[in-house]
């Protein structure tokens, strides 16, 4: 088993001329802001309708897990793209571009779970797991005689089984399967990495900090802000998030920023300039230097730097 690389050289899928990336529920579906959610299908069921193809959208506040258990697909994260053998699970964090397209009949399942599902109640006894699985977008891969493949099968198998039963949407034993799958696949992607040591505290009050970003960053909200909602000194909060990801609040802030810009400049067909405004900065010039010190490319050298093959994986 092995984890993929968060970024490698990729040719983007066609961009919109205007409005922005499509933002689903699930896929086809309008979103419903701070829905509960906990869904299980096969791959086959949606992607039949849609000819094998999902084309590239996002979720806001969803996680998703795509089980590839036989068969292809060439897979779409953010600027990522390469074809991908099954077994694999394919890792989509809450705003990450994404799209797929399955060889015919390819054999998986797509587990749909929402931010406030995971975070209330139980998160706790496995934040830790669920933290390490959904810090980025990617790949797990697995042999086919992978004994841990096989159970993560049966698993989401007997998953898919409960969720087709009368009345499936209370029963505590979804949460107890889905659960299991988010566990072992953490323990999966974790193989030979260096475990933190950090308090249950202090993950919890960093989940809530990433949700926060996560709804506020293209306000350009100052850092006292966010430690103000989440009741801490900006110097706190520093250190929280210094001991978590190793910089400060500020350049996780501009890391998501500089990835949404990322994704805009390569799903939207829109001039920079447009672009900037959308991403909250009032002078498209003062995005150029922001973008260029982020990524050391101006934002026209980035579209034209992401127009290779596809690679595989």
């Amino acid at each position: 088993m092995a984890r993929t690389p968060d970024r490698i050289a990729t040719a983007p899928p066609s961009r919109r001329t205007s409005g922005s990336i499509p933002r689903f529920s699930l896929y086809g579906e309008p979103a419903q802001p701070g829905e509960e959610l906990l869904h299980i299908e096969e791959v086959q069921s949606r992607s039949r309708l849609y000819h094998w193809e999902i084309d590239a959208h996002v979720h806001q506040g969803l996680y998703q897990i795509l089980w590839l258990a036989a068969g292809s697909a060439e897979v779409m994260l953010d600027e990522w793209r390469a074809q991908v053998e099954g077994p694999a699970a394919i890792v989509v964090p809450p705003g990450v571009v994404h799209g797929f397209r399955f060889a015919p009949e390819t054999d998986g399942r797509v587990l749909t779970l929402s931010a406030r599902f995971l975070v209330e109640g139980e998160f706790q006894d496995i934040g830790k797991a669920f933290r390490a699985l959904f810090s980025a977008p990617g790949v797990l891969h697995f042999s086919p005689d992978d004994g841990e493949a096989q159970r993560l099968h049966v698993q989401l198998s007997e998953l898919s089984a409960e969720f087709a039963l009368p009345g499936a949407a209370d029963a505590p034993v979804l949460r107890w399967l889905a659960r299991a799958v988010v566990w072992r696949l953490a323990r999966a992607s974790e193989q030979g990495q260096r475990e933190g040591g950090d308090t249950r505290a202090h993950q919890a009050l960093f989940t809530r900090f990433l949700l926060l970003v996560e709804q506020h960053f293209l306000e350009h909200w100052p850092m006292d802000r966010y430690a103000s909602r989440l009741g801490l000194s900006t110097q706190r909060l520093n250190r929280l998030v210094r001991a978590e990801r190793g910089c400060t609040a500020l350049e996780l802030v501009h890391e998501r920023l500089t990835r949404e810009a990322c994704r805009r400049l390569v799903y939207i067909a829109a001039p920079a300039a447009s672009l900037a405004l959308e991403l909250g900065f009032e002078d498209p010039a003062y995005f150029s230097r922001f973008f260029k010190r982020r990524t050391g490319q101006s934002p026209q050298q980035w579209r034209r730097a992401h127009t290779g093959p596809v690679s595989r994986a």
